[in-house]
């Protein structure tokens, strides 16, 4: 092409990531891709490589970035092994639907099928996880494949592309016009949609709302709450999504997913209309396919931006495809319903919330629930909070508030060692912002030496360790199935103090519920990635159960 500067696939790969928003790539770098690392190494002032240790904490950190921007996050792994560590990731993007470009390198095209070095077919290894996987052979269709890569991770309902890369393509000279996003504007909803919403509004006596899905923007979190606040409607809100709703309003409802409260179960059961904004309404929202009819006998306004999961489990009684953000801002534009009749039960789904987040006595030094009300009194307003699995992360959905400003990252497919490098991710995101992050001991030590991550690239999040010494979900299941016969779950655990130190960091130990706030402040105040040991009680398996009443009601 005239005029054209010829590059190698792997300046042109670079050069794609550039042309198409990304400013990070989260990366284990590998021998199969030296070339796109060499074209990255050109951009170095306009993509910040992000040097991780491990496969799954790169992509896991990419997909926080993702969740954050509501951009495609990008991680680059090798082949072979380095894919395979990365496939949790890649669930993760899938089930919580978050935008992910993931770049493998692959063998070279000579030695497919031989079983070479190293050698997969990521069509066949990650095709039921991602939206799309394809594998680009000839350097000069980057540009496009790339940029089909990009629209496919935010189109309709968002997720994770895989692209691997033939090793010797990235060597080629061509010349190629680079390619960036298309200018597609975001479905709204049909004309008769709200109209037909408003009208099944105006009939209803118990609604409520619940919020889910990914990509909400500021203005579209903000138009939502406005639309449902004026109209007087509780608000729960999908499993592990605690930021698209201000939990401190008196409209906040609860989460409805694993360990979700029974007074707000019993109260979504009990309204006569549900107004199901962004959430599939999967497994953990729908307390196991129990919360509602499948046929469809409680109306079901199903919102969401893919025709194909309208539907897909519940028969709605009105199906709205239309982008989340957009969808807001016209609702909001909507006059409310006058007069609604259901302020005694918006008021009563809210005492209900009120009511769990109370702390109960808790025997010990260390009440858990009445220290993490305080620390929530201290955090900044803009703090994000990034969660791992398990039975620790029950403590802070039940007895804290995410409030309007703050954003919550947790996997919704129950992926441990999501939580650290989720808050690395996040604190390289948003520098300037404080980030907490939950994780229980167990999913510390799958990841937590992406602390080291962290240290290399300046930012220092804040972990907090609830250490039972046990996989504790699993030993609550354990106890309830076969009570006292202990198999498996008991873990052995260093020093979390001394670990953070080792690398340079800030180390605390919380024993008391006393601890916790003063702990938290000179954790923040040292700069330094912390971690915060909090000891807990092994009997108090659970935020509402210890081991010996499990034992008790197992044995009944």
């Amino acid at each position: 092409m005239a005029g054209i500067e010829a590059r190698t696939g792997g300046q042109l790969l670079a050069d794609a990531l550039v042309a198409n928003g990304a400013t990070h790539v989260f990366a284990v770098p590998g021998e199969s891709y030296l070339d796109l690392l060499d074209g990255l190494y050109a951009q170095r002032n306009r993509v910040e490589l992000v040097t991780c240790r491990f496969e799954a904490g790169a992509v896991h950190m990419a997909e926080a970035h993702g969740k954050l921007t509501g951009r495609p996050g990008v991680a680059i792994v090798t082949r072979g092994p380095g894919a395979c560590h990365a496939a949790i990731g890649v669930h993760v993007a899938f089930q919580d639907s978050t935008p992910l470009v993931l770049l493998v390198g692959q063998i070279p095209m000579t030695e497919t099928d031989r079983e070479t070095f190293q050698e997969v077919d990521y069509r066949r290894f990650f095709g039921p996880i991602a939206k799309w996987v394809t594998q680009i052979d000839e350097a000069a269709r980057i540009p496009e494949l790339m940029a089909h890569a990009f629209d496919v991770a935010t189109s309709g309902r968002p997720g994770p592309v895989v692209v691997a890369l033939s090793e010797e393509m990235q060597k080629h000279l061509v010349e190629a016009v680079d390619v960036g996003p298309a200018p597609v504007l975001p479905p709204h909803p049909a004309p008769d949609a709200l109209p037909r919403l408003m009208a099944m509004l105006e009939k209803a006596e118990k609604p409520l709302a619940i919020l889910g899905g990914s990509r909400w923007t500021d203005q579209g979190r903000a138009d939502i709450a406005r639309f449902l606040t004026a109209n007087d409607i509780p608000v729960a809100v999908g499993f592990r999504r605690q930021g698209l709703f201000d939990g401190t309003s008196a409209h906040f409802a609860g989460d409805l997913g694993v360990g979700a409260d029974a007074g707000l179960v019993a109260k979504a059961k009990e309204s006569d209309l549900i107004l199901a904004i962004g959430t599939r309404i999967g497994e953990p929202v729908s307390q196991g396919y129990t919360l509602f009819d499948m046929a469809g006998s409680k109306p079901i306004i199903h919102v969401y931006p893919d025709q194909a999961e309208i539907g897909r489990v519940y028969r709605p009684a009105l199906g709205i495809v239309s982008d989340l953000n957009a969808f807001a801002a016209a609702a909001a534009a909507l006059p409310p319903v006058a007069s609604p009749r259901w302020a005694g039960w918006r008021a009563s789904v809210r005492a209900a919330r009120e009511a769990q987040a109370k702390a109960p006595s808790y025997e010990g030094p260390l009440n858990l629930a009445v220290a993490l009300q305080e620390l929530e009194k201290v955090l900044p307003a803009d703090t994000i909070f990034t969660s791992d699995a398990g039975n620790f992360a029950t403590w802070p959905t039940r007895f804290m508030h995410v409030s309007e400003k703050q954003d919550f990252l947790g996997p919704t497919n129950g992926a441990m060692g999501y939580g650290i490098p989720a808050a690395i991710g996040a604190a390289i995101t948003h520098p300037d912002r404080t980030v907490l992050c939950f994780v229980g001991d167990g999913g510390a030590l799958m990841t937590g030496q992406e602390i080291a991550t962290a240290f290399h690239h300046g930012v220092a999040p804040i972990v907090m360790v609830f250490n039972n010494g046990m996989y504790g979900t699993i030993r609550m299941y354990q106890e309830r199935t076969y009570p006292g016969r202990v198999s498996g779950t008991a873990l052995t655990n260093p020093d979390f103090r001394l670990f953070i130190e080792s690398f340079g960091g800030h180390g605390e130990v919380v024993e008391t519920t006393e601890e916790m706030v003063p702990a938290f402040q000179r954790a923040k105040a040292s700069g330094k990635p912390a971690i915060i040991e909090v000891r807990m009680n092994p009997e108090q398996v659970t935020n509402r159960a210890t081991i010996a009443q499990l034992r008790a009601q197992a044995t009944k």
